[in-house]
């Protein structure tokens, strides 16, 4: 089994519910540097934010500001549903980010739409690490 399952299931097992969200995202931010990822950059994960991709499919190019927003802050849309994202910033929703494995689910998701390919620890913690640092 992967390091970073370990952790992140060990963690969900012995943090109680309505933890906050800055202890669910150090904890992933270790899992990550025990996988040998680190230290974690803001300006990488906001540039990685809005890098747009072309997909394989040959469609428009994707990033994560295509359904999240330009602004974590605000909310977002899905571009092929139209279902409404609530912000991903902490800052304005603090339980966005409190579940390690909510977290761990959606970034197999988001990075294997947007990117076409899974995203490495490095990419998670930049990441966490820029949406943990936008403020209200």
């Amino acid at each position: 089994m992967n390091p970073i399952t370990v952790t992140v299931a060990v963690w969900a097992v012995l943090v109680a519910p309505g933890a906050l969200a800055a202890s669910a995202v150090e904890s992933l931010e270790a899992a990550y540097r025990s996988a040998g990822a680190g230290p974690f950059s803001t300006g990488t994960g906001a540039d990685a934010w809005r890098r747009e991709i072309p997909p394989r499919d040959g469609g428009a190019p994707r990033s994560c500001a295509t359904c999240h927003g330009a602004d974590p802050r605000s909310v977002g849309r899905h571009a092929t549903t139209g279902k409404i994202i609530e912000p991903l910033a902490p800052a304005v929703s603090p339980g966005r980010l409190s579940d390690p494995e909510h977290v761990e689910k959606w970034f197999r998701r988001n990075c294997e739409w947007t990117w076409g390919r899974a995203c490495t620890p490095q990419e998670k913690g930049d990441f966490l690490a820029y949406l943990r640092g936008v403020q209200p």
